[in-house]
């Protein structure tokens, strides 16, 4: 629980990731969080089985980006610590994201004349929210400049999320 929340603390932008080393156990149910949470927000947007397997493409997107990165950039021994810190924090992200789907729900339920734009509203700031802190573990990490870290950060949340519904749609 106490490296949880180390981890989740990336999310408030204390902590740099390089003083984190996650257990194989702490990984592995990082990984099982994300595709369970993301299976479970993409069942309920579209359908389940177009959903889960756009989480799978995700996930593969994700783990080629951050190992491709720590390639080119000769910083392999850094991959448990840089895929799990921006992993636990897209956890912490897609959990708001669910709550958020449960609030757009009961605002439609309850005929809430402005429950579209307050959904859309809270999901733009969650996405801003998330691009932070991919930005901020980068440049934790990598002592990078804050423009490169938000250029990356964006390159990243290009090809985990934008290539899977790219694909989708094919």
């Amino acid at each position: 629980m106490r490296l949880l929340i180390k981890y989740l603390s990336l999310c408030w932008f204390t902590n740099n990731p390089a003083d984190l080393v996650p257990t194989k156990s702490f990984m592995w149910k990082t990984v099982a969080f994300y595709l369970i949470s993301g299976i479970i927000v993409e069942g309920l947007i579209s359908d389940p089985a177009d959903g889960t397997l756009e989480v799978l493409l995700r996930t593969v997107m994700a783990f080629s980006s951050v190992a491709t990165l720590l390639l080119v950039v000769r910083q392999w021994p850094y991959f448990n610590q840089l895929f799990t810190a921006i992993f636990v924090c897209e956890n912490f992200i897609m959990t708001l994201a669910t709550i958020t789907e449960g609030l757009y729900f009961l605002m439609v339920m309850n005929h809430y004349e402005n429950a579209e734009e307050i959904s859309i509203g809270i999901g733009a700031l969650l996405v801003g929210w998330y691009l932070a802190i991919v930005s901020y573990i980068l440049r934790q990490l990598f002592s990078y400049k804050t423009s490169l870290s938000v250029i990356l950060a964006l390159s990243y949340f290009v090809l985990t999320y934008g290539i899977p519904m790219l694909f989708m749609d094919i």
